[in-house]
């Protein structure tokens, strides 16, 4: 049986008059790996913190096992007190390696912390915390900053751990990988759910589907009962006590709301024309380390395109220069009169923390056009934003990160653009959030690029895929980053096979040297038929790859080799694999 490594008792915590989270109680037993969920600003990270030992609370325990170890990794990390204390040997052996796991070389680990980028500070973090091996790891957004190719590397390593982990996470691939719990925070209560993403999300839709069923047979009930309570005193009088106070348990329940406080986004683009850009031999570079190299594209019509790579290959380099805030070393990039671009990016946000949030949106326009001819106050939109009425007027110091981050999405979103370009806009979101923020995507009547290593809202939105690898080699590829995945390992795999091999010696004996395998006659006739329908596909093969890979097929086309691509390696695989087996024999 799991043994508790924690114990969280009644724990309470106010900012304020706002309570954050009250009275919830919840365990962490030992190698469990539990994702917790709620909505931006309901104390996410605050409780993290907290059980992390930086923050205090307002009430309630908590219960350590004896000699429990704990690594927190904050959503914010700052790396100077790694550096600052002192441990043991053993510790900087592992510290060191983890770092080299990591792409960080020695001189990148010693810089003061100003000269890093945000992935380099979180790469570096994350070797500090997990080089200490805790018994209980608390990680905070873990995939934040983190390029593909990390994410990926870190979720094998924390599902291969036998550490206890409690994670905060917008990632739900990783989130549902990682995790075998999952505890949502919701209206100050904890309801905790026994499987992954995956499973929580089915088990949670049914507890709101019997809790709306509950309040709908209350609120039946409650007509009835009402209609006596407003009888005569004299008619009540005589009715039993235990009634009139079941009444009033009754209306709290029939009283209840199940709502989903979605961001409601509706809002209209304006139109757009059908030359958006087209970039031609567009070359850009920093010193040695080059960014594009004889680009060439030409961006269509309602297009949603994801953008992906390893950091440093210059993807958001790439978005400055179609914005017109990068200039290109040479080629030209021609945008289109009808566009009207949204920006919305990780240095993007800047708010002045003294500033109410109401007046952050007035700043903007006092009335916003919703496209159908229907107008909302600066007050209206913000409540589509889950920004009620008493927040509004709140400063923008007191927001948490994510409902930061929701305003800047709500100024960028009102000026109602045709053409997006979201660099990173899950980071800091919930999942909430996120969720809706794909189905408005995915309903968009305008133009879409998005850079992220968010897998899944990538997976959720884009239609075709940039993969950048580095030194100018831009990939385009019909299909989502999941799908890019399976397509890179099956090619790999089929790369494999072609490679030629040495054939084993055939061991043979003086009883059995004359039983040797040999074709027969059908068998030879396949082998020779093999030989050319695989060539005929492999040529068929590299025009499909040539042609998707450079910028100028048209979407129709695109799509009809997205969909060849995948069954042509599959039958290629297939004949390949038949051909090895009989050429043993030929």
């Amino acid at each position: 049986m799991a043994k508790p490594f924690l114990e969280i008792q009644g724990l309470t915590k106010r900012i304020g008059h706002r309570v954050l989270f009250e009275n919830i109680s919840f365990t962490v037993n030992e190698r469990e790996h539990i994702g917790l969920i709620a909505k931006n600003g309901t104390g996410k990270s605050t409780l993290l913190s907290i059980i992390a030992g930086q923050e205090g609370n307002d009430g309630g325990k908590m219960i350590f096992r004896n000699d429990l170890t704990v690594g927190y990794l904050e959503q914010t990390p700052h790396i100077n007190r790694y550096l600052q204390e002192e441990h043991d040997d053993e510790y900087l052996q592992r510290y060191k390696q983890l770092l080299t796991q990591m792409n960080i070389t020695p001189e990148e680990a010693v810089r003061p912390e100003s000269q890093l980028s945000g992935g380099q500070v979180k790469r570096i973090a994350l070797a500090g915390v997990l080089a200490g091996e805790p018994d209980l790891l608390i990680l905070d957004e873990p995939t934040n900053h983190l390029d593909l190719q990390m994410i990926e590397w870190l979720e094998n390593m924390l599902r291969r751990s036998t550490m206890a982990i409690l994670m905060v996470t917008h990632d739900r691939y990783f989130l549902d990988r990682i995790c075998s719990s999952i505890i949502e925070m919701d209206n100050s209560h904890i309801y905790t759910y026994q499987g992954n993403y995956a499973y929580y999300l089915e088990k949670r839709q049914e507890r709101i589907d019997n809790i709306n069923a509950e309040i709908a047979r209350a609120n039946n009930l409650y007509r009835t009962e009402l209609e006596w309570m407003r009888s005569t005193p004299c008619a009540r009088s005589s009715k039993a006590r235990y009634r009139i106070e079941s009444f009033y348990e009754l209306e709290k329940v029939a009283k209840q709301r199940i709502e989903e406080r979605n961001v409601r986004l509706e809002i209209g683009g304006t139109y757009i024309g059908n030359k958006i850009f087209e970039a031609k031999n567009v070359y850009k570079a920093f010193g040695e380390h080059i960014i594009l190299k004889d680009f060439n594209y030409n961006f269509a019509r309602y297009e949603k395109l994801g953008i992906v790579g390893n950091n440093g290959t210059g993807k958001s380099t790439f978005v400055k220069m179609l914005l017109g805030l990068e200039p290109h070393d040479s080629g030209t990039i021609d945008i289109g009169e009808t566009v009207r671009f949204g920006y919305y990016s990780q240095q993007g946000m800047a708010f002045k923390d003294d500033q109410k949030v109401i007046d952050a949106v007035r700043d903007i326009a006092e009335y916003v056009d919703m496209g159908n001819g229907e107008k909302l106050s600066a007050g209206q939109f913000l409540q589509h934003f889950l920004f009620p009425p008493e927040e509004q007027y709140s400063y923008i110091y007191k927001l948490s990160g994510g409902e930061k981050r929701r305003l800047y999405l709500c100024t960028v979103l009102m000026k109602a653009p045709n053409f997006l370009i979201l660099d990173e806009p899950t980071n800091d979101l919930d999942i909430v959030t996120l969720q809706i923020l794909e189905e408005y995507l995915k309903n968009f009547r305008g133009c879409l690029i998005i850079v992220s290593h968010d897998r899944y809202f990538m997976d959720r939105v884009v239609d075709h895929t940039l993969v950048f690898h580095g030194n100018g080699n831009i990939q385009d590829f019909p299909g989502s980053y999941s799908q890019y995945c399976d397509w890179k390992e099956q090619n790999e795999k089929l790369q494999t096979t072609e490679k030629p091999q040495e054939k084993p010696e055939k061991k043979t004996d003086g009883r059995n040297q004359n039983r040797i395998r040999k074709l027969t006659f059908k068998e030879r006739q396949e082998y020779n038929q093999l030989e050319q329908d695989i060539a005929v596909l492999e040529t068929e093969k590299k025009q499909i790859e040539t042609a998707l890979c450079g910028g100028t097929t048209s979407v129709d086309d695109i799509t009809k080799m997205s969909k060849r691509l995948p069954l042509l390696s599959e039958e290629l695989e297939e004949k390949e694999m038949r051909w090895l087996e009989l050429s043993e024999f030929a």
